[in-house]
C-alpha cells in the first residue's frame, strides 16, 4: 500500500476529518465502564476483574504505538489506519464470541489484546501527518483529531447503554452489542482510510504562526527546522523522560476515574436523598467524554498561544485543586462532583492533544510520530495504574465495611500526590541540548524529496 500524496490544490482541512473518523471509533474505549456492571453480573466478576479488558487495551495501545511508531512513519497513515481498522473491529468480534460463550478470557484477548493493537496504531496514525500539514498551528491540528478519541465515548456510551437495554444485559445481549460495534466501526473507519493524504515534499502553508516552546512566535526564536532529533536520540534526553513522567501522572489521575465512572457516581451518592440511576450514570460517562473531547481541542489550541509548558502547569496544578474539592465535599454536593470530574477529564484530554505539539517543539518534526509512539508507553503504565488504584482501593474499602464516598477517598489522595509529581517533572523540561541535533534539516528535506519520488514511481 503506497503513501497517498495529496494532489495540487488539495485542502489540508480534509485531513482532520479523516483522522476524526478513526479516532471517534477507537475512542469507544472510554465508554468501557458502561459494560462493567453487565459483565460483572453475567460472568460473576469483581470490579477489578471487569477492568482487565480495558487495562490490557491501554497497555497494548502504548506498546503497539511504541513498537509500531517507526513503521507507521515509514508505511504512512493509510497503512496504519487500515491495520487499526482490522484489529479494532476484530477485537469486538472476538469479544462477542467470548460474551456469547461465557468465556471472559476471550473478551480480554479480543477487546484488550487484539483491539488494543488497533487502538495504538490508530491513535498515532495521523499525528505526524497532521503536524506536517499544520506546522503553523500544531496544537490546534492535533487537538481536532485527538479530540475524536476523547469524544468517542460521547457517542458510544449512550449507544451502548441503549443496545444493552434493547438486547438485554446478559451474555447474549452483551455479545450482540459487541458484534454491532465491530461491524459499524469497520465501516466508519474505512472513511478515514479512503480520505487520508500526506502533503507533497517541501509543503508549507501560505501563512505561518508557529509557536516555540515558550509560546512566542517562531520567527523571534531559532528556526523550527534547526531542531531535528531522531526517535533513538530522543530516548537519551532527559526531556523525553520528564515528559514521560508528566504524561503518566496526568493520565493516571484521569483514567482511573474514567474507567470506573459509571459505578463510581452510583456508589458515591448511593446513600443520599437523590441516588444516581443506571441511565443517569451512563449520562455522566457521556458528560465526561464531552469534557475530554472539548479539552483536547480547547486546551491544545490555547497552548498555541501560551505555550506547552504553561498549559501543562494548568493541567497539573488545577487538577490538584479539583481533587481536593471532591475529597473535601464528599457526597454533599453532586453538582460540584460532576463539575470537578469534568474539569479533570478536560485536562486529561488536553494533555494528550497538546503532547504531539510539545514533542514537535522539543524534538522537531523528524520522526515525531515515532517519538510520540514511544512516549505513549507512559499511557500503558497509567492504563494499569489508574484503574488498579481506584478499583483496588474501592474493593478493599468495601471489604472493610465502608460504602458511598468512603470507597474513594484514599484514591483521591493518591491522585493528588501523583499530579504533584507530574508538576515537578514538567518544571524540569528544558530545550534539548544541541548535541542531539544529529539530523540536519537539509538531510530531512532530501529524504522527504527522495521519498516523494519513490512514492510517485510506485
Amino acid at each position: 500500500m503506497t503513501r497517498p500524496i495529496a494532489p495540487a490544490g488539495w485542502s489540508r482541512w480534509l485531513v482532520p476529518p479523516a483522522a476524526l473518523a478513526v479516532h471517534l471509533s477507537i475512542g469507544q474505549a472510554y465508554s468501557w465502564s458502561v459494560f462493567k456492571p453487565p459483565l460483572e453480573k453475567a460472568l460473576d466478576l469483581s470490579g477489578t476483574a471487569s477492568a482487565l479488558p480495558f487495562q490490557l487495551g491501554i497497555v497494548m495501545l502504548g506498546l503497539s504505538a511504541a513498537f509500531g511508531g517507526t513503521l507507521v512513519e515509514r508505511k504512512g497513515p493509510r497503512w496504519a489506519m487500515t491495520v487499526a481498522l482490522i484489529c479494532f473491529s476484530s477485537g469486538f468480534l472476538i469479544s462477542a464470541l467470548g460474551a456469547a460463550t461465557g468465556q471472559f478470557w476471550l473478551i480480554v484477548f479480543g477487546y484488550g489484546f487484539v483491539g488494543g493493537i488497533g487502538l495504538g496504531i490508530g491513535y498515532i496514525s495521523p499525528v505526524s501527518t497532521l503536524i506536517k500539514w499544520f506546522p503553523d498551528r500544531p496544537g490546534m491540528a492535533t487537538g481536532i483529531a485527538i479530540m475524536g478519541f476523547g469524544g468517542g465515548a460521547l457517542i458510544a456510551s449512550p449507544w451502548s447503554a441503549q443496545m444493552l437495554k434493547s438486547f438485554g444485559d446478559d451474555g447474549k445481549g452483551i455479545a450482540l452489542a459487541f458484534l454491532v460495534h465491530g461491524l459499524v466501526y469497520a465501516v466508519f473507519m474505512s472513511l478515514g482510510v479512503l480520505l487520508i493524504r500526506v502533503p507533497p515534499a517541501g509543503y508549507l502553508p501560505a501563512r505561518s504562526a508557529a509557536k516555540d516552546l515558550a509560546g512566542t512566535p517562531a520567527a523571534a526564536a531559532a528556526p523550527a527546522s534547526a531542531v531535528q532529533v531522531s526517535a533513538r536520540s530522543a530516548l537519551r534526553t532527559p526531556q523525553f523522560w520528564c515528559l514521560w513522567v508528566v504524561l503518566c501522572m496526568n493520565v493516571t489521575a484521569g483514567i482511573g476515574v474514567l474507567e470506573r465512572a459509571a459505578p463510581m457516581i452510583t456508589d458515591f451518592f448511593a446513600h443520599t436523598s437523590a441516588p444516581v440511576s443506571v441511565s443517569a450514570s451512563a449520562g455522566f460517562v457521556a458528560l465526561l467524554s464531552a469534557a475530554n473531547m472539548a479539552g483536547r481541542l480547547g486546551w491544545s489550541s490555547l497552548s498555541d498561544v501560551i505555550g506547552r509548558k504553561n498549559i501543562y502547569r494548568v493541567y497539573l496544578s488545577v487538577g490538584i485543586v479539583m481533587y481536593v474539592l471532591i475529597y473535601l465535599a464528599g457526597d454533599s454536593a453532586k453538582p460540584l462532583f460532576v463539575l470537578c470530574a469534568m474539569v479533570i477529564l478536560s485536562f486529561y484530554g488536553g494533555g494528550f492533544a497538546t503532547l504531539p505539539a510539545y514533542l514537535k517543539d522539543l524534538f522537531g518534526t523528524y520522526q515525531v510520530g515515532a517519538i510520540h509512539g514511544r512516549l505513549l508507553t507512559a499511557w500503558s503504565v497509567a492504563g494499569v495504574l489508574g484503574p488498579l488504584i481506584v478499583n483496588w482501593v474501592a474493593d478493599s474499602q468495601q471489604a472493610a465495611g465502608k460504602s458511598g464516598s468512603g470507597l474513594y477517598g484514599i484514591s483521591f489522595i493518591i491522585m493528588i500526590c501523583l499530579l504533584a509529581v507530574g508538576f515537578v517533572a514538567n518544571e524540569l523540561v528544558k530545550p534539548v541540548n544541541p548535541r542531539h541535533y544529529h539530523v540536519p534539516a537539509p538531510r530531512e528535506a532530501a529524504d522527504d524529496h527522495a521519498a516523494g519520488k519513490q512514492q510517485h514511481s510506485a
